[in-house]
């Protein structure tokens, strides 16, 4: 034992110290391991972690690599504008919001849809 390690002796339920031995067989790790990282990923100076959330992008980053589409269905461009569905569709129909019927669907175009809410 080095200068900087503390001995530590703890009594576990059955169960948990079942899970230890498991967790170091399927790791390899030893159970000083595991116990110190747990310590280190729930215990901080500022007192108990009791849960985090780990993104793999920065925010900003997951923002800007989803490039909005360009043709939007009835039911994104109800979302865009901010409106109930039958209300765009009534207004698509009669003409009112800029749009295309394909068969039976309305297509929209984000960018013609835009430029009619501003110039509004």
């Amino acid at each position: 034992m080095t200068s900087d390690q503390v001995p530590v002796y703890v009594r576990l339920a059955a169960d948990s110290a079942k899970r230890l031995n498991q967790a170091v067989s399927a790791s390899g790790r030893s159970k000083r391991q595991l116990i110190e990282d747990a310590v280190r990923a729930h215990l901080s100076d500022e007192g108990l972690v009791v849960g985090r959330v780990e993104l793999s992008k920065k925010p900003a980053e997951i923002e800007l690599s989803k490039k909005p589409a360009e043709i939007l269905t009835l039911e994104e461009a109800a979302e865009l504008l901010r409106l109930d569905c039958a209300a765009l569709f009534a207004a698509a129909e009669a003409g009112q919001v800029p749009g295309r019927r394909i068969s039976e669907e309305w297509r929209f175009s984000r960018n013609a849809l835009m430029n009619w809410l501003a110039a509004s």
